[in-house]
């Protein structure tokens, strides 16, 4: 089932793929990654690690090919291209005006439930572990990696790689035109890629460490892009803490509920 679902995935994706096994060590994967993100920049096309599952291709199909009906017997690859075309060809709404507007729904959310904004949800810039490691494709309880395609998406710019791959839309999870506006901006501002991603997880990478007034700025702007990065991270977790980790990592990770 595994291999089956792993072929589904590429032939849904129709681009080179290259499927990593399991490991104990995920040096090489981070390697490999950025050795296709060089090539990429030259070739024309941005490399991004997916760790198929059954959920994240409902997920796909439900937002590019609904008329599926999530069968991995029928792919219309006519509908997938025309959604593909239709995302790319979309003037995407201001990325940074997106998530002012996040923030303001967050600060609404804490106030109706009662919650301090400085106190208990900003906290002090203290606290953050340096996150390097993509973590989306760890199989807690084998203590290896999960089967990773690691897919070189042909894309000018790497906010269109949600085109290819659209698995938001759900819960908090922003949808594909929100991923692409929010990655866009983040792109321009400290250039950070889209990198890895599950069913509910998501991963950027950056080749630089954010500065540290930078951090407290760009940590709002995450917690409201993906509250459960703060709120679902234990009872210490606060947007100071993430942006004490911000400034020391290279890695952005999010996880949605």
């Amino acid at each position: 089932m595994e291999e089956k679902l792993i072929q589904q995935f590429i032939d849904y994706l129709d681009c080179y793929c290259e499927v990593l096994a399991p490991m104990q060590d995920d040096d090489e994967i981070k390697e490999t990654y950025l050795q296709k993100l060089d090539e990429g920049r030259k070739e024309g096309f941005f490399p991004i690690l997916v760790t198929p599952d059954e959920i994240l291709w409902e997920c796909l199909l439900m937002n590019s090919d609904p008329e599926s009906e999530c069968s991995e017997e029928v792919l219309h690859h006519d509908i997938i291209d025309a959604y593909r075309k239709k995302m790319l060809g979309f003037t995407l709404p201001d990325g940074g005006q997106c998530v002012d507007g996040m923030i303001s729904e967050r600060k609404e959310d804490a106030e109706e439930d009662g919650f301090d904004w400085e106190e208990e949800v900003m906290g002090e810039f203290a606290g953050g572990e340096p996150l390097h490691q993509f973590l989306s494709y760890w199989n807690y309880e084998t203590r290896l990696t999960a089967p990773v395609i690691l897919a070189c998406i042909p894309v000018e710019n790497p906010w269109e790689i949600y085109a290819y791959l659209p698995f938001g839309g759900w819960n908090e999870c922003p949808d594909t035109l929100e991923l692409m506006a929010v990655s866009k901006y983040w792109y321009e501002t400290y250039g950070a890629v889209p990198a890895a991603l599950s069913h509910d997880q998501l991963e950027f990478y950056t080749q630089e460490t954010v500065e540290r007034e930078a951090a407290k700025d760009l940590a709002l702007e995450q917690y409201a892009f993906c509250p459960d990065r703060v709120d679902q991270c234990g009872e210490d977790c606060s947007i100071g803490e993430l942006a004490d980790c911000l400034s020391k990592s290279t890695i952005w990770y999010f996880w949605w509920d």
